[in-house]
């Protein structure tokens, strides 16, 4: 139960008791990623029918709000860092981990959130067309990605990531997979593009960025998130 409340205070900002914590704890709490992303997507779900109530706009733009608020902006914070360190080492990444570890944001971060951000508002207009159901599996089935990329890619350093990812295993990120994936099939089929979003994400780190890292789990979650929210706007 503490590394469920851990995974929830960690991936949100509700308003939960505060505990000791032991490392053990902390490791196991990344297994539950994806039950804090049911909570996220039930108040994104909830905050877009609430607009839906007005009209399709109003629907997203609640949405969006509902996701960013509930989240802290935390992944989005990934994605920028991700983006500067990517645009400005030039391929050198001898400076990746330095420009990571710099505090302020540069124009590629600056850009990489605006798109996102834009991206979403639009994508959650035309996903609202559509059953609102499916809306939950998005950020839940995003967030199976830090447990796979975990296992499957090298630290690019020690840090909040590497502590959450000693916890990561293949049995519990397939667990999530068949369960999410039954339901996706089910319910929306085009959510299934996270597969090929999460293997996508996997390579462009190794490739551009070296290895994991937490703001590479954020940045991932974010993309991945899009992504199905693409799949399931276009098939509404």
């Amino acid at each position: 139960m503490k590394a469920l409340v851990l995974a929830l205070q960690f991936m949100t900002r509700l308003p939960l008791p505060q505990f000791a914590a032991e490392p053990r704890h902390m490791a196991a709490a990344i297994r539950w990623f994806p039950a804090a992303g049911i909570v996220i997507g039930a108040c994104v779900a909830a905050a877009g029918w609430i607009g839906l109530q007005s009209d399709s706009w109003a629907g997203a733009l609640l949405a969006l709000l509902a996701w960013v608020a509930i989240t802290g902006a935390l992944h989005l914070d990934g994605l920028g860092d991700i983006a500067d360190a990517a645009g400005a080492a030039h391929g050198d990444r001898s400076r990746i981990s330095t420009v990571l570890a710099d505090p302020h944001i540069g124009s590629f971060g600056v850009v990489a959130i605006a798109l996102q951000l834009v991206s979403k508002l639009v994508l959650c207009r035309l996903a609202l067309e559509g059953p609102l159901l499916p809306l939950i599996l998005i950020p839940t089935t995003a967030r199976v990605g830090p447990l796979l990329w975990t296992l499957t890619l090298p630290p690019l350093h020690q840090g909040l990531g590497s502590t959450f990812g000693a916890g990561a295993s293949w049995s519990a990120a397939g667990s999530w997979l068949l369960v999410l994936g039954a339901m996706g099939a089910a319910l929306a089929p085009a959510s299934l593009l996270a597969l090929p979003a999460f293997a996508l994400w996997g390579w462009w780190l190794r490739q551009r960025i070296g290895g994991i890292s937490g703001d590479g789990h954020g940045a991932g979650i974010e993309l991945v998130e899009t992504a199905m929210l693409a799949a399931l706007a276009f098939a509404a």
